[in-house]
Order: structure tokens, then C-alpha cells, then sequence
């Protein structure tokens, strides 16, 4: 668990109401990550699909990478860490090691310098487990949406996105944190969504607008009455994050990952010769 989530979540059971369900809720969550961290057990049973989101300098080997992330994964199933929790979708049979078509989900990205030249490397790997409760919450919105009386503007943009927060409650063991973006076609608009949950909950979005938005999406959620677990009280989502790619003009997707409380994401940036330097969460 970040260190910005168990802060965000320390203050969100701090601001209900002792007594309240939704203090009870928050309390048990205190206690589930208190003893998931004494006893190096899963924070939850259900540890999710497995992300990763690789930045790496010309020259490098994806599929060296991807060889020793299989194999990483497999033996984290193996010691208990992660649930067998791959299923073919044809058959009904479970892998049993976390691995087969799309499991665990690679995306690379190339920066530079190249490592031939001589550069510092700018290996950036991350990882999110993202339970499959919160991503049975996610939702994608296409603008003018008459149902909700959205209009292709950031008003029409608000609606769809409270409207997911609206459809979620009571599910993907809130509260739970947004990542969103608006446009792009149906699959690049989802994974900037995903994209957008590796932003920790203080970092202020550099686009205005956007920055607005995220801060009145916060707001009007948390007044909604939702709570934690759907129960009530001052907390229905810990942060929301959005992201913006162009469209084309005869599209506009608005789209919704929901993540749990449980916001399972680290990072490491790794010098040329494959030492971690940093790390990230």
C-alpha cells in the first residue's frame, strides 16, 4: 500500500462520525491493512490483474523483461502473494500461476537516451493490481449522452463522470479513487484511465482545467452521501485523477477506472545496469 493512500485513508476515518457504519467500515479497513502488513499476507483476497507499465531506453530487451516478470509472478503465486487468479475465458480453467493470454498485461514505452550512447538508461517500471470488484465499476460514457443531459463540454464531462461514481456505490469496496480520461478511442482512452491511478492523491494536474474539474468531481462525490462500503458518511472517494487525449471529431469517450481503497501500485526507476535507484510510491 502507498504511503499517500494509508494517509489519505488514516484521514478518512478520522472524518466519520464515531459510531457511525462508516466509521466501522473505515475501522475494519485500518485493521485488514494493519494485519496484512504484521503478517506479509495480501491485503485483500482478491490481488487483481497485474499491470505493468514499462518505460525503457532504446536498445532494451522487452522480452527479456517480460520472461522475468512471468517468472516474478509466478513464484509471488506460488508464496501466496498473489491469488491464482487467471482464468481461461473459454474454458473455465483457472492457470493456477497467474500466467496465460494477457496475464499479467505489459505496456511499454520508449524514452531515450539510448543505452548504446552511453545514457543513464531511464528504466521506469510500475505495477498496479487492480481487483476485479473496482474494475467491474469502471464505465464508458459517449458524448451527447442523452440520458444523463450531457453535452460534449466539461459540464457534459462532470455528469457522465458522477453519474460512475453514482452507478458504483455500495460496490468496488469504496471509497475508491477515479482515474479518467476524456477522448481518444475506446481502448487508449480506457488505459490512460488506468494510467491516471499511478498519480499519487497530491498531485496537482498541470492543466487547469483539468485541475478544476478533478478538485469539483471531489467535492460533489463526497457530498453524495455514498460513504464508505455504500453505507453513508463523509467519504466516497479518496482522489480523482483525470487525463485528456485528442478524438476524432465524430467521437467523445469519457472514461472511468474505478479503483478500490486498496490502491495497490509501486514503482522503481532502475539504472542502465538494472540497480533501483528510487522508489516511486
Amino acid at each position: 500500500m502507498p504511503k499517500d493512500i494509508l494517509s489519505a485513508i488514516e484521514r478518512a476515518t478520522k472524518n466519520e462520525v464515531k459510531g457511525s457504519r462508516a466509521r466501522y467500515a473505515m475501522d475494519i479497513v485500518c485493521e485488514n491493512i494493519k494485519l496484512a502488513k504484521e503478517k506479509s499476507q495480501p491485503v485483500c483476497q482478491d490481488t487483481g490483474s497485474i499491470l505493468f507499465f514499462v518505460k525503457t531506453p532504446k536498445g532494451f530487451d522487452q522480452h527479456e523483461f517480460e520472461e522475468a516478470a512471468r517468472w516474478a509472478v509466478a513464484e509471488a503465486t506460488t508464496k501466496g502473494f498473489l491469488r491464482q487468479n487467471s482464468v481461461d475465458s473459454l474454458t473455465g480453467k483457472n492457470t493456477g500461476n497467474n500466467l496465460g493470454p494477457g496475464n499479467p498485461y505489459f505496456h511499454f514505452e520508449q524514452t531515450s537516451p539510448p543505452l548504446e550512447k552511453g545514457g543513464k538508461g531511464g528504466f521506469e517500471i510500475r505495477l498496479i493490481l487492480k481487483g476485479g470488484g473496482c474494475e467491474n465499476c469502471g464505465a464508458q460514457y459517449s458524448l451527447p449522452n442523452k440520458g444523463l443531459d450531457a453535452e460534449r463540454d466539461i459540464d457534459g464531462v462532470k455528469r457522465c463522470i458522477l453519474d460512475a461514481v453514482l452507478q458504483a456505490q455500495g460496490k468496488g469496496c469504496g471509497p475508491g479513487i477515479l482515474g479518467v480520461c476524456i477522448g481518444g478511442d475506446r481502448a487508449t482512452s480506457y488505459m490512460h484511465s488506468k494510467e491516471q491511478l499511478f498519480r499519487t492523491l497530491d498531485d496537482k494536474n498541470s492543466n487547469p482545467t483539468l485541475a478544476k474539474l478533478e478538485s469539483e468531481i471531489m467535492e460533489a462525490s463526497n457530498k453524495l452521501d455514498i460513504g464508505p462500503m455504500g453505507f453513508g458518511g463523509a467519504t466516497t472517494l479518496l482522489g480523482c485523477k483525470i487525463g485528456a487525449l485528442n478524438r476524432v471529431p465524430a467521437s467523445f469517450f469519457v472514461s472511468i477506472s474505478y479503483m478500490c481503497w486498496a490502491d495497490r501500485r509501486q514503482g522503481v526507476e532502475l539504472d542502465k545496469d538494472g540497480k533501483i535507484g528510487k522508489w516511486m510510491y
